[in-house]
């Protein structure tokens, strides 16, 4: 199977879709000439023109409503945020319009939107360029949520939130689009709601939102040298969130850690550790364990940067305490 990186694998989905669908269109700043400023959607412009690949005012606001409104009408729109961090830019329009709609219409109208953008610490972006907020769009009801962890995955997701009837987000890692993986060349679609066992263990389980899937299995394959066994899980979607997958993990190795790269406090980190503590509770040797960013603005300093997310190190360190069941102390 051929390998290709993560742009290239959302360029592709989208393009397939684009030929598939003429509904589909996509909108945002330098998405045209320039490509995004990561080039993730370079040459779709040629291919498809200005009508369908259309570079908007820098109005956030004012091109997610363009959006709402273009799918409550029939059409499928790919909006590209430049950043994640600029969606709280957009929060009435993704979050009071196109996640509402179909719920006070009566079912009538529908939003089938996908909002793409990106997350990611450690790119020396600063604090207003590096944040993950994944957690905020997943908290609003009518909203999905994925977060692709490879390009496997990017690709397969994307495809899917884009035949979806309900206004999609997808945070891609920026860190993440020239890393490739083996991606088919005929066509595939991954459900939502179903995650994906990337390493089969017996001891504990760690389940990685994004890149955080790469710092768990670089943690399992450390603790392995060390005679603990560890399963890998990437949930894919964290709206909708493959439980029984985790739940049936969890009973089987009795110890969890949870790795997002979003803020620790009121995060995704904490969501899936709840619902294991409530639904694996008799099955648990540990308490589950979250691993997130610090709850500090996002350094620009390298140094810095560096300590504030989860890294397989940590990983590694906690899960052996965990096994050995040693009380861990929260930062």
């Amino acid at each position: 199977m051929r390998e290709i990186t993560l742009s290239q694998a959302v360029n592709e989905a989208i393009a397939e879709e684009m030929r598939r669908d003429e509904t589909v269109f996509l909108m945002g700043e330098d998405v045209a000439e320039a490509g995004t400023p990561f080039k993730v959607l370079s040459g779709l412009v040629e291919e498809f023109g200005t009508g369908r690949v259309i570079d908007t005012p820098i109005s956030e606001p004012g091109f997610v409503g363009m959006a709402v409104g273009a799918a409550m009408t029939g059409a499928r729109p790919i909006v590209d945020l430049m950043f994640g961090d600029f969606i709280f830019l957009v929060m009435d329009q993704l979050c009071n319009q196109a996640a509402k709609q179909h719920y006070m219409s009566g079912g009538k109208l529908r939003v089938p939107m996908v909002l793409r953008t990106n997350m990611g610490a450690t790119r020396r972006s600063a604090a207003q360029h590096s944040q993950s907020l994944q957690a905020l769009v997943a908290h609003i009801p009518g909203l999905k949520v994925a977060m692709p962890s490879s390009a496997y995955e990017a690709k397969g997701l994307m495809k899917t939130a884009i035949r979806d009837n309900n206004p999609v987000v997808i945070f891609e890692d920026k860190l993440m689009y020239q890393d490739k993986a083996p991606v088919p060349e005929e066509e595939y679609l991954i459900p939502f709601g179903q995650a994906h066992v990337k390493r089969a263990g017996s001891d504990i389980t760690l389940i990685g939102t994004s890149s955080m899937v790469q710092v768990a299995e670089k943690a399992a394959a450390m603790l392995a040298e060390e005679g603990i066994s560890a399963e890998v899980i990437d949930p894919r979607t964290i709206v909708p969130l493959d439980e029984a997958t985790l739940i049936e993990s969890v009973k089987k190795t009795s110890r969890a850690i949870v790795i997002d790269e979003g803020h620790q406090s009121y995060g995704v980190t904490a969501e899936i550790a709840s619902r294991l503590n409530e639904k694996a509770f008799y099955h648990l040797d540990a308490p589950v364990l979250r691993m997130g960013a610090m709850d500090v603005p996002v350094p620009f300093s390298p140094a810095l940067e560096d300590l504030t997310v989860p890294t397989p190190e940590g990983v590694v360190a906690n899960a052996r305490q965990l096994c050995a069941g040693e009380m861990i102390h929260a930062a």
